[in-house]
């Protein structure tokens, strides 16, 4: 009979799901599980015993595994399976370090362990302990110290649900965007969307952006979004390239600028701004700026499908009473937005320090989001 995995919380379970990196996190369900008592530490927990050291200990303190895994960190080294199962052994003493911290996987990437400040990629934590000496030992010890004494900051805030489209009303429809094929610099088409393999973008086309042309669409795009949102709900429109100057991120050249305001004061405006890129940019609410694409780059491999998907999500769900926000949030004060998709497809949250903006921006931000603090209201429709 193998070697229990019992000296944790609760029973141990597998890896998160991965989660995509550089895509909408818009998904089914309620999301990954939350993973803090991860399997497969068996073979350390045997080890330790062959160490004369107790398993159980260890796990309940930090300093004292952090000195044994340098110690132990030669042999440890010499059998991957045995690195491998004391990753997860010290991830999981980080974990219960705090009630928030817990496993995350993301695809093409290490998995790490920790909560929304702070992150320990173990795998490379073990490696780092093999050469460190005394002073970065205790550094590290320190950190771990002081982020398990760190006061938890809130939860992230829950999207508001968002109405539905009501029935007998305009549907948004897309039109049709022209099919183009685009050439690399050797004549081959480059089939964005699905350019690169298992191995991941070629070290040589980050920032690289070869074709940026193919996001012109998007001004299809965002100015039939706006021809809807006019002709569906009760708005003013103000059409001004003026309005360019709400965004609170630096972007390229305005071309247009479409201020969509309902006339309901509990309910989200909308900056549609066309740029010179081609690209769209969005503020919405107060304090949250989008861009589409967020990165045009031959690396991202972004597709003007895909990013209109983007667009039209965030535009059709904010109207719908989907989206929220919240500043400022917990002991750092930092900015909120959730997303909840207006189809019910899923929904999508982040949080961060506060944009660029004047002391006096970010006052009035905070006492109009007291106003709506249970997120922005579905715009009200135009009377038939």
């Amino acid at each position: 009979m193998g070697t229990a995995e019992d000296l944790f919380e609760g029973q141990a379970t597998g890896m998160p799901e991965p989660m995509p990196r550089g895509t909408a996190l818009y998904r089914e369900g309620s999301g990954p599980a939350v993973v803090r008592h991860l399997e497969g530490y068996a073979p350390f927990v045997d080890f330790c015993a062959a160490q004369g050291a107790r398993a159980g200990e260890l796990a309940a303190d930090p300093e004292r595994l952090i000195r044994f895994l340098r110690t132990a960190g030669s042999q440890l080294a010499d059998d991957s399976t045995l690195s491998a199962a004391a990753a997860v052994f010290a991830g999981n003493t980080i974990a219960r370090l705090r009630p928030d911290a817990q496993w995350a996987a993301y695809e093409g990437a290490p998995s790490t362990v920790g909560n929304r400040d702070k992150a320990f990629e173990v795998d490379r934590l073990l490696e780092a302990l093999r050469s460190a000496d005394d002073d970065a030992v205790r550094g590290l010890i320190d950190v771990l110290s002081d982020w398990a004494q760190d006061e938890p900051d809130e939860p992230p805030a829950r999207p508001p649900v968002p109405v539905r489209p009501a029935a007998g009303r305009p549907r948004y429809v897309r039109p049709d965007l022209p099919t183009t094929t685009y050439y690399s610099r050797d004549g081959e088409p480059i089939p964005y969307g699905r350019h690169w393999g298992a191995d991941g973008p070629d070290p040589d086309s980050y920032s690289v952006d070869s074709h940026p042309e193919r996001f012109a669409g998007l001004h299809v795009v965002a100015r039939a979004l706006i021809e809807h949102l006019t002709a569906v709900y009760d708005v003013d429109v103000q059409d001004d390239p003026a309005h360019g100057g709400e965004l609170l991120m630096q972007g390229p050249g305005v071309l247009q600028a479409v201020k969509i305001i309902p006339r309901d004061s509990g309910a989200a405006a909308l900056t549609i701004v066309l740029t010179v890129y081609p690209g769209v940019m969005v503020h919405a609410g107060v304090l949250h700026d989008f861009a589409f694409p967020v990165c045009g780059c031959d690396s991202c491999d972004e597709t003007v499908e895909t990013t209109a998907d983007r667009l039209e999500l965030l535009v059709l769900s904010v109207a719908a009473g989907g989206y929220s926000e919240r500043y400022p949030v917990g002991r750092k004060r930092w900015s909120e937005y959730a997303l909840a998709a207006f189809d019910g497809s899923g929904s999508e949250s982040g949080q961060g320090e506060p944009p660029p903006a004047s002391a006096g921006r970010l006052h009035d931000a905070e006492v109009r989001l007291r106003e709506v603090a249970r997120g922005w209201k579905p715009w009200p429709l135009r009377r038939s």
